[in-house]
């Protein structure tokens, strides 16, 4: 990639963005600096309003979904910001770029029995290939398989339980648990550190898969703070998460799923907006409202208790 965009440099300024999004940025800028040099553009100062406009265009009819373009064109202004602080470029040709707006589509919301059914514990671990019962497993493999089950009855516990995102639940450390009181604190968007209440259910999974699960699974190669890990030794990623899903729910389920589930079930039962937003962790109202939805039944509810001539 030419020096003369200095993506690493961008790159590095993004220290107050979680991994995914620094990934998705470099990515998405890689993919504008490959377009733009393919018109002979060879660095930002080449690059003006209508070379924008024209790139986000092309997204258009290469069929890009508006919420992809929209972050791409986040992207965009965010390097051309950066690029007019560093002097590579004299004006700002990203400045009140306009976008399509991202989709506000959410994720399907569990219902309460789907809730219990995805929870409840039990063998969801295959067996070994060429096994045909539990009894032809030795008992080292047996141990080892339900150390799995209980890891992954621990983090839908979690997940439900604490609305954490995915990458918040794999980040989890020994330190930030605090099981005596119910409490969990994880690193958010912004790398922004909030505290948040445990279920009862997650304290005793947790406790559970600590005791006699992890140990099973931890290897020389585990980071000595992980608290998720996977079969092989390292710390639980989100592609695991992703199959640990596949594995428990009877119909295809998204792991943010159970995050939007438990803010949506949190409104259902009456608390305040501005407590979900807190337990979320979004920066601003405005989010929860987009993120989260009140149910018929609890519109036809208030309806029914505040209207006169209900």
């Amino acid at each position: 990639m030419p020096v003369s965009w200095e993506i690493d440099a961008f790159v590095q300024s993004l220290s107050a963005h979680s991994p995914a999004t620094v990934r998705a940025y470099r990515s998405d800028l890689s993919a504008f600096v490959t377009w733009a040099g393919r018109a002979g553009i060879e660095g930002p100062a080449g690059v003006d309003r209508l070379t924008l406009r024209r790139y986000l265009a092309y997204l258009q009819t290469r069929g890009y979904e508006r919420r992809s373009i929209a972050r791409k064109a986040a992207t965009l202004r965010g390097y051309f910001a950066f690029a007019l602080r560093r002097g590579m470029v004299s004006a700002d040709p990203s400045r009140r770029l306009s976008a399509p707006r991202g989709s506000s589509r959410l994720p399907r919301i569990l219902s309460s029995a789907e809730i219990e059914e995805l929870l409840e514990p039990g063998d969801r671990v295959p067996l070994p290939e060429g096994a045909d019962s539990a009894r032809a497993e030795g008992a080292g493999a047996r141990a080892r398989r339900l150390a799995l089950e209980q890891r992954d009855d621990a983090v839908l516990e979690l997940l439900y339980g604490s609305g954490l995102r995915v990458s918040e639940c794999c980040g989890v450390e020994l330190g930030d648990l605090e099981l005596t009181h119910g409490l969990v604190s994880v690193w958010g968007k912004g790398n922004k550190q909030r505290r948040v209440p445990m279920s009862a259910a997650s304290v005793a999974t947790l406790g559970r898969y600590l005791a006699e699960g992890r140990p099973l699974l931890c290897s020389e190669k585990t980071p000595s703070g992980a608290v998720f890990v996977n079969q092989r030794g390292n710390r639980l990623g989100p592609r695991d998460v992703r199959r640990i899903l596949d594995r428990r729910s009877p119909t295809p389920t998204h792991p943010h799923a159970l995050r939007h589930s438990y803010a949506t079930h949190l409104l259902d039962g009456g608390a305040d907006l501005r407590v979900v937003q807190e337990l979320l962790g979004h920066a601003s109202l405005q989010t929860t409202q987009i993120y989260t939805h009140v149910s018929r039944e609890r519109l036809l509810s208030v309806y029914e208790r505040s209207h006169p001539r209900a």
